[in-house]
């Protein structure tokens, strides 16, 4: 084994994160990859809109405007070569934009697309029956905003190895863009399973830029300074083990339990976490603290990924209307209830009168009276709270006469209201997403290189290996019989024995909750059950509750089926992501011995 190593920062987390963390990265963090992950589901739709409307846009426009204008000069001096997913629905267009950037820099740098990830214009050669969604089993929509599929690494890396300075991709997984210069730098074959494995788990861990150095951390109170937070880096060895750390002098941290935390962010089965160059299994994942803000993770395992892209379409149902009002004075949650209940009706009445229809869904939830905690809400009377209303309806017009009546509210109903009504919320598509699967052999992929298309073909993965899942975790009779609840036990409430976060994948939600000491686990595997999971949200769930464990670093984690009233845009819920689904899990009470008290 060679004593190379690579190190990786990560500079975005989504489109429109920090205008400031390349600058931090390039000047402190002597790195020699500067990453960005820009697309999320959703944005494919809004910038294939963009498209629609300018054919030369379609593309991350800020990537070149602001992150690359500030940086990129520096970069080419430093020999930092860049990788993003900024290209979107219109690759070419985004490459030449950074070839006007070098240009207007003074500066000469290869600059290579990766794209055929976007299937809008084959739509109609496509099997809607075949490409059916992945949990409901729906056909394909016939109208759609995007459809696009997810490819992954080994064409970056293969426009590295033609000479790339900076590549700029369409649709890939998220990791893709740090696994990429890993195979490059350390020539890992399609066949390394286990090296592919922790190289995704370096662009899993770093892709949502500061949520692994203290960003969205349950201790957030011990982060030193999140005004000059950190972005992460990752310096990774050949083997593939890999040490996260941060530039010095930044106010962010980096700890097992942050690096914990995004592990286990977004996934559903950690042994079986699929992408389009591996299958990978996390769930003995060892982490180490081996220095100050430096955290070592090695033991991932991969195996073959098999012959399919994952596909991301989303297409319109209807518009949905959302908006919040301010209401004080006693009794204020019961005055903002009875003003948006009253506005429902009214309008609604109104559309039955006109043929318009009725709203296929509503929501309210009164911020600042724990609506959203359901059941489990405390008994508090605020004087205080922001009234949020949802509105989902097939008619764009209904909704533009709903937002206008809302201001009726100020002199005809109760009494306190207030910042609302300057301006009229205007009515949005409400985008669903569609996943579902495809063969790779019905996807050719191109690799640009300045003007020239160097790569044109299709890339299969070898077939399925043969090995195993690993067997389910499980603890000694004697583990379970000491942490099987007495009555004599005392009550904590669970931050105090674990750390949790939450996130979607469209309409499903997971929740992480990582033990704060080994022996905490058994403790935890005893009490959080699937069905007490099940039960403590069943005021939003309308799925199914998996639980998955993670022994290697003492973790569950929870997978949670239709959580989300539809997720992101297509979701009229105050919380379309699951942000807050773990910091509400760690008000839940949980029996521990006496001496743990």
């Amino acid at each position: 084994m060679t004593s190379k190593q690579v190190r990786i920062g990560c500079a975005s987390a989504f489109y429109g994160d920090s205008q400031l963390s390349a600058r931090q990265l390039v000047d402190l963090g002597d790195i020699q990859y500067l990453v960005f992950d820009y697309l999320a589901e959703v944005t494919m739709a809004i910038l294939s809109q963009a498209k629609e409307k300018n054919e030369n846009y379609g593309y991350a426009v800020d990537f070149v405007t602001v992150a690359m204008k500030d940086v990129l000069a520096d970069c080419a001096k430093k020999g930092i070569k860049v990788i993003a997913n900024a290209g979107g629905v219109n690759v070419p267009s985004c490459i030449s934009a950074l070839q006007s950037l070098c240009k207007e820099l003074d500066i000469s740098l290869n600059i290579a697309g990766v794209y055929g990830d976007d299937l809008s214009c084959r739509v109609d050669e496509l099997s809607h029956e075949q490409l059916t969604e992945n949990q409901s089993g729906a056909p394909l929509p016939k109208k759609l905003a995007s459809i696009n599929a997810y490819l992954g690494a080994q064409p970056i890396a293969d426009a590295l190895a033609a000479g790339a300075d900076v590549i700029v991709t369409g649709r890939v997984v998220d990791s893709a863009v740090m696994l990429a210069p890993l195979i490059h730098e350390f020539g890992w074959k399609a066949t390394d399973y286990d090296k592919l494995s922790q190289g995704a788990l370096v662009g899993h861990v770093l892709e949502c830029g500061a949520q692994c150095t203290g960003g969205n951390f349950t201790d957030w109170h011990l982060v030193p300074d999140f005004s000059n937070m950190s972005y992460p880096i990752a310096e990774v060895s050949s083997n593939g083990d890999f040490i996260v750390c941060i530039p010095p002098t930044t106010g962010g941290m980096v700890s097992v339990a942050t690096v914990a935390e995004q592990i286990v962010y977004e996934i559903g089965d950690p042994a079986n976490y699929l992408l389009p160059d591996v299958a990978c299994d996390w769930s003995n994942v060892k982490l180490e603290q081996v220095g100050e803000n430096q955290v070592k993770v090695q033991g991932a395992k991969g195996r073959s990924p098999g012959g399919k892209y994952k596909v991301c379409a989303t297409y319109i149902d209807g518009y949905r209307l959302m908006g919040t009002f301010y209401i004080a004075g006693l009794r204020a949650a019961d005055k903002a209830r009875a003003n948006l209940n009253a506005w429902v009706k009214r309008t609604e009445n109104y559309y039955l009168e006109n043929d318009l229809g009725k709203y296929e869904q509503v929501s309210i939830e009164i911020v600042g009276a724990e609506d959203t905690y359901g059941p489990h809400k405390q008994n508090i009377a605020p004087r205080e709270v922001m009234a949020k209303y949802g509105l989902h309806h097939q008619n764009r017009k209904a909704l533009t006469f709903a937002s206008a009546e809302l201001a009726y509210l100020a002199t005809s109903a109760s009494p306190g209201m207030t910042a609302f009504g300057i301006s009229r919320t205007k009515p949005l598509p409400l985008m669903r997403v569609h996943s579902t699967l495809i063969d790779k052999t019905q996807l050719p992929v191109i690799v640009q290189l300045n003007e020239n298309v160097i790569i044109n073909k299709i890339y299969l993965s070898e077939a399925d290996s043969a090995s195993e899942k690993p067997a389910t975790f499980e603890f000694s009779s004697e583990e379970l019989k000491q942490a099987t609840p007495q009555a004599d036990w005392q009550e904590v409430i669970l931050e105090k024995l674990a750390y949790a976060r939450s996130g979607d994948k469209g309409d499903n939600a997971n929740i992480g909750v990582i033990a704060r000491k080994p022996e905490y686990l058994a403790l935890l595997s005893q009490q959080l059950t699937a069905d007490v999971i099940a039960n403590y949200f069943a005021h939003t769930i309308k799925g199914e509750v998996t639980r998955y464990e993670v022994p290697g670093f003492n973790a569950l984690n929870f997978f949670i089926t239709k959580a989300l009233g539809g997720g992101g845009t297509a979701s009229v819920q105050i919380d379309s992501q699951a942000k807050t689904f773990a910091q509400m899990l760690l008000s839940i009470k949980i029996k521990v011995p006496n001496q743990l008290v």
